[in-house]
């Protein structure tokens, strides 16, 4: 999972990406226009695999990941820089869309003053646009292909056609209803406005939970109002400061500030669900680890995830529920209760199955 984080200049992108990766990147009260790339992994907290290595004691376990990667601020109506930036973006899953809540006379703000909702509309219009410019660079490609005697995909021309229509109204692309077959042939095309996105207040210390807060939160939300946009906000200057100590000091640091977890975890977790990824479980001696699927994943395509032979050679998955597991405290208990399963090839594997996979190659 490959997720961009976008936002203005000095909107605090780099900090909640070092808050994410635990990297130090240097922190700029100006805006900067390096080109240069910045990648961090990052693993998604899960509290079932730190259950399940307690109870298996394996030789390693493994987490989820997701990649995210920082790069320059937008700028509006830049479209020659901003195209940088869109060249990332295409290759992105998801988008963390930081926007700037917090004041803070040292560090400049390329707009002029702090306002959380004008920002994010700011950032939305230009991927909108950048998307309108490239539908409307390959309708007049095609146009010109047409007087040559070039006959233009009618399915393509007609899916152009539909995404002009509903950029020009300003309409993100991810608010539009498209056929499967739309969808297939929109892959190649490589939109921005049609990824899911995450936006991410970022605020002072100060106003975490003020009313200010809130009220931003739920204006950006009424501006987009569609799907696939969650809003959260969160400081990232102290996400920052949490990822510096060690597990009892952020602890202590958390229980001070009345706060029950670092808002990275809700941030990961939500951008799991914006993708609609969800974690199978294997479990044993040798390794605990989570799988990332997507949701309505069946277990011969899951197994495929452990390795191709595996999906080939499928024969029955060997299932439990997580709870199921941890509540009976073993494997041989949750079978002696009727709760493993024999699951065939198109059993829809769940969030927190634990499977065992039968095959034979």
């Amino acid at each position: 999972m490959k997720t961009a984080i976008i936002g203005l200049a000095n909107s605090g992108k780099t900090t909640v990406f070092n808050a994410l990766t635990g990297l130090n990147l240097e922190v700029t009260s100006y805006p900067t226009i390096s080109s240069e790339t910045f990648v961090g992994v990052v693993k998604v907290p899960d509290a079932r695999i730190t259950r399940l290595t307690e109870i298996f004691k394996p030789k390693k376990s493994t987490q989820a990941t997701v990649e995210y990667i920082d790069f320059i601020g937008l700028t509006k109506g830049d479209m020659d820089q901003n195209r940088k930036v869109f060249d990332l973006i295409k290759d992105a899953d998801a988008l963390v869309h930081v926007v700037r809540g917090f004041a803070d006379e040292t560090v400049s703000h390329p707009m002029g003053s702090v306002n959380p909702r004008r920002d994010a509309e700011t950032i939305e219009l230009e991927m909108i646009f950048g998307d309108l410019e490239l539908v409307e660079k390959r309708l007049d490609r095609m146009e010109e292909g047409a007087k040559r005697g070039k006959k233009p995909d009618d399915i393509e021309q007609k899916l152009l056609q539909k995404c002009k229509d509903a950029l020009e109204n300003e309409t993100a692309l991810r608010d539009v209803d498209f056929t499967d077959e739309e969808q297939k042939a929109m892959k190649s095309l490589q939109f921005m406005s049609i990824k899911p996105q995450l936006v991410v207040i970022n605020v002072s210390d100060e106003e975490i939970n003020s009313e200010k807060t809130k009220a931003a939160v739920e204006s950006i939300n009424e501006y987009f109002s569609g799907r696939f946009v969650k809003v959260i906000s969160l400081s990232g200057k102290i996400e920052m400061e949490i990822t510096q100590l060690s597990d009892d000091e952020a602890k202590a640091f958390l229980e001070d500030l009345g706060i029950e977890e670092p808002a990275l975890n809700k941030l990961i977790d939500l951008s799991y669900d914006l993708l609609g990824f969800i974690s199978f479980l294997t479990s044993g001696e040798d390794e605990v680890r989570a799988w990332t699927i997507k949701k309505g994943t069946d277990a011969q395509r899951a197994a495929g995830k452990i390795h191709s032979d595996i999906e080939r050679g499928f024969i029955r998955a060997e299932v439990v529920a997580y709870n199921d597991f941890i509540t009976h405290g073993s494997m041989t208990a949750a079978k002696e209760k009727g709760l493993v399963r024999l699951e065939g090839k198109t059993y829809v594997v769940k969030d927190g199955d634990i499977i065992n996979f039968r095959f034979n190659v």
